[in-house]
């Protein structure tokens, strides 16, 4: 004599029992989509340029004496980490914008790989050298810098280890992470030109700390929700 027995259906390869971001299936590259047909490219390009030109515009051809870094007497390397620092920096933000390009990812994930290399690389030694000379800095905004370089290099680290180890969805997740903490220095740079172009009155100690920590907070909460919005989005393991 047969009986039925209900049976509770298996639970969605995209959901979690417990709450939170839904487990992201990894499938093959879908079409890409065209390059023009991805607006913000073209916006993040320009502001990295802009950016990267007007930080490192003033140190071209400057001597050290003539540069626009604070005291550091009592650390004669501070200026030569300082360049380190900016060079590699330059390095991580151009090939930055090379990893969050979904076209070139799909279309060349050779050039994605080796860029993603080249990044990861160049942000450890930028992080390291920023956090050696961090304690000679101006003690405004101190902490929120040391604290968003620290996750700048952590999370790049697990970005990559992420990706060697075949998880793909914590490898997105962690750098995009990555990608909002490098990202961060544009707020402060432009802020800082809009105040003193409008010669407007205010506390710069007041001003430098919020700088140092309103972007990347701000840039992680907008990644974090982007993250949430795309959850049950497939991701897309390598192309070979």
């Amino acid at each position: 004599m047969t009986q039925n027995i209900e049976r509770t259906p298996p639970a969605a390869p995209d959901e979690r029992p417990g709450g939170g971001l839904p487990r992201q299936r990894t499938v093959t590259a879908r079409p890409a989509t065209p390059w023009w047909r991805r607006p913000w490219m073209i916006p993040l390009w320009v502001i990295t340029a802009a950016f990267l030109y007007l930080q490192i515009n003033p140190f071209v051809g400057t001597p050290e004496a003539q540069a626009p870094v604070p005291p550091h007497d009592s650390f004669p390397p501070y200026y030569t980490l300082l360049i380190v620092h900016m060079i590699f920096g330059t390095i991580a933000m151009l090939t930055v914008c090379l990893q969050v390009w979904p076209w070139l990812r799909r279309q060349h994930p050779a050039v994605h790989r080796i860029s993603g290399r080249f990044y990861v690389g160049a942000s450890v030694v930028a992080g390291i050298c920023g956090l050696v000379i961090m304690p000679f800095a101006p003690a405004p905004g101190k902490i929120g810098v040391t604290m968003s370089t620290t996750l700048w290099v952590v999370f790049t680290v697990v970005g990559y280890w992420a990706v060697r180890n075949g998880r793909y969805a914590m490898h997105r997740r962690y750098m995009l992470y990555s990608f909002a903490l490098v990202m961060n220095n544009v707020w402060a740079l432009f802020a800082s030109k809009v105040v003193f172009g409008l010669e407007l009155s205010f506390d710069f100690t007041y001003f430098a700390e919020g700088a140092r920590w309103v972007g990347w907070v701000v840039n992680l909460m907008a990644v974090q929700w982007f993250l949430y919005r795309t959850a049950r989005r497939p991701v897309e393991g390598p192309v070979r």
